[in-house]
């Protein structure tokens, strides 16, 4: 019997090995296969197209595999719908066709520049490009899903279908987005790199006057080094000493010059743009933009990178235009200034659009240039003025004018120390500051305000009674606007923010917070009961959409001798 028992239990043991191996071994077959991991994402179908698409041989074992595979799909999609965008371009008659063409072309293009930089950075092994991040990987397809959602828009604007049907038939979105969630993990992992717990010095700072009229030459910020140093400017860390130095100094040592009057190298800002288009080396470049109002419509092109405009002041160098939806433009081709190239400065300059308020949509600036900034600019239109298309940017002591949903779009911006003046809108209209275009819950993107102040403009102020003015509306499903530290007049409605026409739309996955702000306008007792509206009381909550967290400023900003803190 104990013989027996002894066989016995040793066929028990070898039985239960058996089957935990094959357990174990099925498990891991399933942890391999590409149907599994598919499952994870938020749009699974779309990516079992792999199986179809390149019959894969293999089975995927880890998770970066997994996350390269998904960039790539969403690349070679975007490859195809470049090739139809340009057939479609060749044969385009109309002129909305044409705008629409054009637009899409641009937009394809980008996005499948964005999405090969994110490859090659995914894919390289020894990951030698140490300015290269998950975060600026999450940026990138963040951008590249924008980029054909803002086609899509145009299309739709302009009553022009063709763009439609190709980019739902090949569900590119759709694959961006669990790219997306994939690296959000990786992201995640992270964050540390971008978050910080340091502290910054205390900025010392003027007061910005309530009056547009008097001019803003200089900029008195200082901050005290840790050392006791005290320094000026607070800039990227991108920047040189030299570039530094240039951004501070009012004399500026340009490598080209435009002026109306001839006494420069060009009469235009574009001709100038085109020039240093051509030159071998992309270190910083800059243009000085003598007084004077140039009428022409710029663009900066994405290779175009590392040019910095320079003005006399933003009331005496003033770029305007007057393109609108109304006369046959796309929001997106409407802009006065389109500006695509990374690590783009303007400091004391106007981008104006003219079109006014009965014209509808009408940009004065439109900037999907990455690492930017935007120092001491005024920004003037009426609907739609600043489109902060895509990417991480940065606005410091600007003015940006307007009426409905004059700041928008789906880049990471934060503005700080920025005067927002609400312009009277047409009759029967309200004042929408933002409207924020972020479509998936992985985006790292979003609207911040921090210690900027919120003001009628001068034909608001007598008839602010008759035309309400809210903080924003959710253009997009994940919608996600700040307001922090900031000085709110009276002009803003109690309620604080508005629904999207007379729907529930996005109220429960959008956010929108505010955070300490002053003014007769602050008061959050009769604000919206949205279940995505926020009235944080955490700072590190807050936080969480200062320059460090949103825009990952301590990767690109600098860490110490700043003009504001990189947290609140």
């Amino acid at each position: 019997m104990a013989i027996m028992g002894k066989t016995l239990l040793a066929l028990l043991l070898l039985s239960s090995i058996f089957s935990i191996a094959l357990s174990s071994k099925k498990r891991r077959s399933s942890y391999n296969n590409i149907d599994w991991w598919c499952n994870q994402t938020p749009y699974p179908e779309q990516c079992k197209c792999l199986k179809q698409d390149h019959n894969y041989p293999h089975r995927i074992k880890h998770k970066t595999e997994f996350r390269n595979i998904m960039v790539h799909l969403a690349l070679e999609r975007a490859v195809l719908m470049r090739k139809q965008a340009r057939e479609f371009e060749q044969t385009s008659t109309t002129r909305k066709q044409r705008s629409v063409s054009r637009d899409c072309v641009r937009l394809y293009d980008n996005t499948v520049w964005h999405l090969n930089r994110t490859f090659q950075f995914l894919h390289d092994k020894n990951k030698r490009r140490k300015e290269c991040s998950p975060f600026d990987a999450q940026t990138w397809l963040s951008t590249s899903r924008t980029n054909i959602q803002t086609c899509q828009r145009g299309a739709l604007e302009l009553r022009i279908p063709h763009f439609i049907v190709p980019i739902m038939k090949n569900n590119v979105t759709e694959i961006i987005s669990n790219g997306l969630y994939v690296n959000w993990g990786f992201v995640k992992q992270e964050k540390e790199h971008y978050t910080g717990d340091a502290e910054y010095n205390t900025e010392k700072t003027e007061h910005f006057t309530e009056n547009y009229t008097e001019e803003t030459e200089h900029d008195t910020e200082k901050t005290e080094h840790h050392t006791g140093e005290s320094r000026e400017g607070g800039f990227p860390r991108w920047f040189s000493t030299h570039e530094r130095k240039l951004l501070q100094s009012s004399k500026i040592k340009a490598h080209l010059v435009v002026a109306k009057d001839g006494s420069g190298h060009f009469k235009t800002v574009q001709a100038a743009l085109d020039m240093a288009a051509r030159r071998r080396f992309k270190t910083r470049f800059i243009i000085r933009v003598k007084t004077g109002v140039y009428k022409e419509n710029i663009e900066v092109d994405k290779a175009n990178d590392n040019i910095m405009l320079v003005g006399d002041g933003m009331k005496n160098t003033v770029i305007t235009s007057g393109r609108s939806v109304r006369d046959g433009f796309t929001t997106y081709s409407s802009a006065t200034a389109g500006i695509d190239g990374p690590h783009f400065i303007a400091r004391d300059i106007t981008f104006e659009n003219t079109a006014g308020p009965r014209k509808g949509q009408a940009v004065a600036l439109r900037s999907a240039s990455d690492l930017s900034v935007f120092h001491r600019c005024s920004i003037k239109g009426y609907q739609d003025t600043l489109m902060v298309h895509a990417q991480r940017q940065f606005y410091k002591e600007c003015y940006i004018f307007g009426t409905v949903d004059f700041i928008f779009g789906n880049a990471a911006v934060v503005f700080q120390n920025c005067i927002i003046l609400v312009r009277r809108p047409l009759p029967g209209q309200g004042n929408m500051i933002t409207a924020q275009g972020r479509d998936d819950p992985f985006q790292n993107t979003g609207i911040s305000f921090h210690n900027c102040q919120i003001r009628p403009a001068p034909d608001l102020k007598p008839v602010i009674s008759k035309f309400p003015t809210f903080l924003g509306r959710p253009w997009q499903r994940y919608s996600r606007v700040v307001v922090m530290k900031t000085f709110m007049d009276t002009l803003v409605s109690p309620t604080g923010w508005s629904p999207w026409g007379n729907t529930n739309f996005a109220q429960s996955t959008l956010y929108y917070g505010e955070y300490r702000n002053s003014g007769p306008g602050s008061s959050t007792r009769n604000r919206v009961r949205w279940p995505g509206y926020h009235v944080i009381t955490s700072p590190t909550e807050a936080s969480r959409f200062t320059v460090a967290s949103l825009l990952a400023g301590n990767s690109w900003l600098p860490t110490t001798g700043v003009p504001f803190k990189s947290g609140l």
